[in-house]
């Protein structure tokens, strides 16, 4: 893969997938994107499978595990590991979440951040070590929250000074922004507007559960919400076309409904400028 190539529509590299991505049709996405803890120090077919398709696809590296909001020294051994993991596939876009998920151990869950300026300056110090030990920027990706912790500013306030602080960029979840905006009663179209252009790198797209009129669940199980497709043609109106991932963990439907969604995803960053 030329590292000229533009990084336009991508989907998530997930295990469940693999045998059905070694088939695909090289023309179908722009790139693919991988949890690298998932891929570190895995061997076999699994491996074989990464390296046949990082010949002929970009790979993208979304984070599960730095835990940027925690409380415990950040793990250098993995930044390590995700340094030479990023260098050996030519990663150009690396993202973690804007959340924690460790306390004394792994939480295996994203647990949001309180919005508090000593909040702000914790965890902009912690992605500001964690590009200097990867050796590059990194982008921030706004989560999804039910359970809110104490809020001295909103969520955008927030976000925006994280990234202010930390000089790093972000990663836009639009499904996240869709399911906060319903969940937590704020106007997703405001935040989007209120995002700064030159801080957002790429973008991810996924379904979510209607568990309520007014709560949705995101659960990236489920094919994207028309709510969701208007939202994003939305952020490629304001943002421009940038990578854009979908994401599902679970439930995979045969790989040409998911393709069927990339290609939708393609046609609205065409819409908006795309080449």
């Amino acid at each position: 893969m030329n590292a000229s190539t533009p990084l336009y529509t991508g989907l998530g590299l997930r295990r469940g997938l693999l045998p059905e991505l070694l088939n695909m049709d090289t023309a179908a996405l722009d790139f693919l994107e991988c949890a690298p803890e998932n891929w570190i120090g895995v061997g076999g077919a699994f491996a074989q499978g990464l390296e046949r398709l990082a010949e002929r696809f970009a790979i993208a590296c979304h984070g599960l595990s730095l835990s940027l909001g925690g409380t415990e020294p950040l793990d250098v051994k993995l930044l390590a590991s995700t340094r030479a993991f990023l260098d050996r596939h030519r990663v150009r876009l690396y993202s973690e979440h804007l959340s924690y998920c460790t306390d004394d151990g792994h939480l295996y869950d994203l647990m949001p951040i309180p919005f508090t300026e000593e909040a702000v300056q914790h965890v902009a110090a912690r992605i500001r070590q964690a590009q200097d030990v990867l050796g590059r920027r990194i982008a921030v990706e706004n989560i999804s929250y039910y359970a809110a912790p104490y809020q001295a500013m909103d969520e955008l306030t927030f976000i925006r000074a994280v990234l202010d602080e930390a000089d790093c960029d972000l990663l836009l979840d639009v499904n996240n922004v869709f399911v906060n905006a319903c969940n937590h009663r704020y106007d997703a179209q405001a935040f989007l507007a209120g995002i700064p252009r030159e801080r957002v790198v790429g973008m991810h797209v996924a379904g979510h559960y209607d568990e309520a009129e007014d709560l949705k669940v995101d659960t990236h199980g489920a094919p994207v919400k028309e709510d969701v497709w208007a939202l994003f043609s939305s952020a490629c109106r304001r943002f421009g076309t940038l990578p854009t991932v979908l994401e599902r963990d679970f439930n995979y439907p045969p790989l040409a409904e998911l393709l069927a969604e990339t290609a939708r995803m393609r046609a609205l960053q065409l819409a908006h400028g795309g080449h």
